[in-house]
């Protein structure tokens, strides 16, 4: 084996071994995974604490409180898992029932969609919540948030857009 070659191969087992500086950052998701748990927990509390002297719109605020910390923690899992899996190692669990179905199959072109839409879904969820208080919601603000939701909007749509353009340039090819 030549010395070019040895020196070759030693380069790209480190650079293939670099993507293990991922997984810290993959655990450090995991970790605030359970800070939006804790937050969960103490919004379900004050929901569930102050629900019989409640206004029905506090009601609804409080509900969508909970859905758009769903919404979140869903986004966690998704880049976590899918994350590790596409750029660190593939996720063993063996035959283990409860393995999600989509585990192993959502590439980094499915990811980013699930991340936009999961973006504009809080969003959506956020803006909502402004919409319930209009009152009080200062109309530049409200049309701030407009603006940046509309965004978010416009942007999924770009990318998957691109995506379907990349895809039938593949099928073409």
């Amino acid at each position: 084996m030549s010395q070019g070659n040895l020196v070759e191969r030693s380069l790209e087992a480190l650079i293939f071994a670099s993507r293990w500086i991922m997984a810290p950052f993959y655990v450090g998701l995991i970790v605030s995974l359970l800070v939006l748990m804790f937050k969960f927990v103490q919004e379900l509390i004050h929901y569930a604490d102050h629900f019989w002297v409640t206004k029905e719109t506090d009601v609804i605020l409080g509900a969508l409180t909970l859905v758009d910390l769903s919404l979140a923690g869903n986004l966690l899992v998704m880049v976590i898992f899918a994350g590790y899996e596409n750029f660190v190692s593939k996720i063993d669990t063996g035959d283990h029932p409860d393995r999600p179905e989509w585990l192993g199959k959502i590439d980094f072109g499915a990811m980013k969609l699930k991340l936009i839409a999961s973006i504009v879904a809080i969003s959506g969820i956020h803006l909502l919540k402004r919409f319930m208080t209009i009152e009080e919601v200062a109309k530049e603000d409200l049309g701030w948030l407009v603006g940046i939701h509309m965004a978010f909007v416009v942007s999924g749509v770009l990318l998957a857009l691109m995506d379907l353009i990349t895809a039938r340039a593949e099928v073409h090819k």
